[in-house]
């Protein structure tokens, strides 16, 4: 029960990495708000995380025993952000930790001069400007009780680059900038803000994801097939599983870490030790 008695709020909840945080952390006590945007955004050709998958991982969380807020948030829509927030506060009276997991993985699949500026801009707005709202609401009220962790999912699409993901590798390039920078503006009001990068995550269908098909689709790899052509990058020689990001997200949500800020921690299987 590591993270007995703190509030916890996941973005992009719905599904995939999101529902496996939440469910981590629910089995470490955390009480949580989970904010997905429940609904497709123009200009991402896949769907989205829809309400009735947020309401299953708020139902698994609360079977775990954790009290939970589930709301649908846009984190585009600062306005939108400001008022989940205070939802969360006048219920749990606080927020401990911040995942900013919510992202997109396209558009992609072209070269940099091919990418339309909407395409461009839906990118940056979701994976980076997204992440920087949230804190930008979370962040003040942190700083007032000098408590708080900031934990913003990036990829090893933010350490290297990959063909044809310019936008993605730019915006999750961007959001280790942006926990740097947040790091060393929060270091002496006691707030962590630190970075994962979880490696090729394998689709669990048991906590619905489908990130790695909608990658695989990007790059016109069979669909059947695109699990053992990602294996043979990694070093491991094995995919990443949902909750080695999760264990990771709760070690970095919890006092165990407390030394820990500005940090950019892989959960790649060595694929960027190389």
């Amino acid at each position: 029960m590591r993270l007995q008695g703190k509030t916890v709020i996941v973005t992009g909840a719905a599904r995939g990495v999101g529902r496996a945080c939440a469910l981590a952390f629910s089995r470490e006590g955390a009480d949580l708000a989970l904010l997905d945007v429940c609904g497709d955004i123009p200009g991402v050709p896949y769907p989205l995380g829809t309400a009735s998958q947020l309401d299953h991982t708020a139902r698994l969380c609360r079977e775990q025993g954790a009290s939970v807020l589930a709301a649908a948030a846009d984190i585009r829509d600062l306005a939108a952000l400001r008022a989940v927030v205070e939802q969360v506060c006048d219920r749990f009276g606080k927020v401990d930790v911040l995942v900013n997991n919510a992202g997109i993985v396209a558009p992609s699949g072209k070269s940099a001069h091919e990418i339309t500026e909407d395409e461009w801009q839906v990118m940056l707005d979701v994976n980076l400007s997204g992440a920087w709202r949230m804190t930008s609401v979370v962040g003040p009220l942190m700083v007032a009780r000098r408590s708080g962790s900031v934990i913003n999912v990036s990829s090893t699409a933010g350490l290297v680059g990959y063909r044809h993901f310019a936008g993605y590798a730019a915006s999750k390039h961007g959001l280790i900038g942006l926990t740097k920078a947040t790091a060393l503006d929060y270091a002496p009001l006691k707030v962590r803000v630190n970075a994962l990068c979880p490696g090729s995550i394998r689709d669990d269908s048991q906590v619905e994801g489908r990130m790695l098909a909608e990658i695989a689709r990007s790059l016109d790899l069979p669909v059947t097939e695109h699990e053992e052509t990602f294996v043979q990058s990694q070093p491991m020689n094995s995919l990443i599983e949902p909750e080695d990001v999760a264990q990771a997200a709760v070690w970095l949500a919890s006092d165990e870490s407390r030394q820990v800020t500005g940090s950019v921690l892989t959960v790649d299987g060595g694929f960027t030790a190389r």
